[in-house]
């Protein structure tokens, strides 16, 4: 991998892959954190997160408003949380964990992420393409079935990988300029979908909406955290690295927080506003059909550039961070590479589920949903270590021989491991594994219990991680230690 010595702007092509930026290098400022976080979460498929709310678990729109401001909101604060980590460490999240997990331990948290990341940007994929097949129909009249026209399939899956590695190829400075530039012209669009949107709100239903229970508002708020901040915490530190050193913790947490919260809390609202005693959108198998349907006929073409620059934001920074996460895996290849190499896989994942296979999102979510619970528990590890480790080796962190200060016992800090896999079967526990209501594939033994039955398991597997870890000490390498007295920052 090629290193930079000087700092990339916007248009030229990153070098650096994952090891530590050096401190001359680091001069960015947490605004640019804020709108990377906007325009990854600005995507119009946020609705039916609030419609969830709404019609399955019965709040209020001041309750629904309330559960997105500490659930999404809340999630995001430990992305900014883990973002601290890149301020320090220089490196990106996954290879700052080499230090807690040791340089072979972190190899399962680094390929679950992986994983999971591949996952997503698949859905995101077949998504964007579906929408512009629609797009398509609706301007030239051809089908929009993705079987029955397999060209313009495998072209608009082309046209939106293309766009993805544009801008997640070029790295770091691009990104930060494409995503704030595109925030002004999608929220633009977004707002005027929403506009028309409210037009279908049943504001007399809305204002006689008898409350919830707490409970209710307990688990609307896990089950916010865990469908946006929680996925998206192991890229906190990607985008951070680059950060001046005289940055706050605080101001990092507020960017992520703040900068995922507004859009989110907006669209989560609205989505529960247009569900007050209507389920359609919140049960809808489809929601990018659902969510046209209540719009004018003539705003379609509109609402389907929403919905795909929503995607394709999203996109750019998942496929980023996976890029990096690729590399620390161990290829010696360059970063860019490394991205090729991602969005190959999505590209060749994305004719699969749309060209053969019978079916796709059902499965296909529930099996990389799953992942979630070992995202979680490291998660969990990650944000207790980070209390009491300000600084991180640069040198061993890319070393990943036995002479590495985070070898520890054969490569493995067996505390951390052990703690993430306690975790992860606890967490299993309590989940239930289904490709449709009636054919459940596994069923947890914790499964039925309140935690279990409302999909809150997470948050055993997030305490346990990182309270087993803590209890044992943790991964604070004491050979370091006066060195790090010296780094605190």
């Amino acid at each position: 991998m090629t290193s930079s010595n000087v700092t990339q702007g916007a248009g030229q092509l990153e070098t650096r892959g994952i090891e530590p930026v050096p401190e001359n290098e680091c001069n960015g400022h947490p605004l640019q954190l804020f709108w990377v976080w906007f325009a990854a979460n600005i995507s119009i498929l946020g609705l039916p997160l609030g419609a969830t709310l709404v019609a399955f678990r019965g709040l209020s729109i001041w309750q629904a408003i309330i559960v997105a401001i500490l659930g999404a909101g809340g999630s995001f604060a430990v992305v900014g949380i883990i973002s601290i980590a890149g301020r320090r460490g220089r490196a990106p999240s996954l290879t700052l964990s080499r230090a807690i997990f040791g340089v072979r331990g972190n190899i399962g948290p680094t390929i679950v992420s992986l994983m999971s990341r591949l996952g997503w940007e698949t859905v995101n994929s077949t998504t964007a393409a579906f929408v512009l097949l629609s797009l398509c129909a609706i301007l030239f009249n051809t089908p929009v079935e993705a079987k029955s026209a397999p060209g313009l399939t495998l072209l608009f899956i082309g046209i939106f990988v293309l766009l993805t590695l544009c801008v997640s190829g070029l790295g770091h400075a691009t990104l930060l300029v494409i995503q704030k530039t595109a925030t002004y012209v999608f929220g633009a669009l977004n707002i005027v979908v929403g506009g028309f949107l409210i037009a279908n709100i049943d504001w007399t239903a809305v204002f006689n909406a008898t409350p919830a229970p707490i409970s209710a508002m307990i688990i609307g708020v896990g089950t916010m955290a865990a469908g946006t901040g929680i996925g998206w915490a192991n890229a906190g530190a990607d985008m951070s690295r680059y950060q001046h050193a005289g940055v706050r913790a605080g101001k990092l947490v507020a960017s992520a927080a703040f900068g995922a919260g507004i859009p989110l809390v907006l669209l989560i609202t609205l989505g529960g506003l247009l569900s007050v005693g209507n389920d359609h959108l919140a049960s809808a198998t489809d929601p990018i059909i659902a969510i046209r349907q209540l719009l004018p006929t003539w705003m379609a073409v509109p609402y389907l550039l929403t919905a795909f620059g929503g995607l394709l934001l999203s996109n750019n920074l998942s496929v980023y961070s996976a890029g990096l996460t690729t590399l620390t895996l161990g290829l010696k290849i360059k970063r860019v590479h490394a991205v090729i190499v991602d969005i190959v896989a999505i590209f060749v994942g994305s004719i699969y589920f749309m060209l053969i296979a019978d079916s796709f999102y059902g499965p296909f979510i529930t099996f990389i949903s799953l992942l979630a619970v070992p995202i979680t528990a490291w998660v969990g590890i990650f944000v207790v270590d980070l209390m009491h480790r300000h600084y991180y080796s640069p040198s061993d962190l890319m070393n990943v021989t036995s002479s590495s200060a985070y070898w520890y016992k054969g490569g493995v800090e067996w505390r951390a491991l052990g703690a993430w896999a306690v975790a992860i079967v606890l967490g299993f526990s309590f989940t239930t594994i289904a490709t449709t209501v009636d054919n459940v594939l596994f069923a947890g033994p914790l499964s039925d219990s309140w935690l279990g039955h409302n999909g809150l398991g997470w948050i055993v597997t997030f305490i346990v991680a990182g309270g087993i870890y803590a209890v044992l000490g943790g991964a604070r390498d004491r050979r370091m230690a006066l060195n790090e007295m010296s780094h605190v920052s």
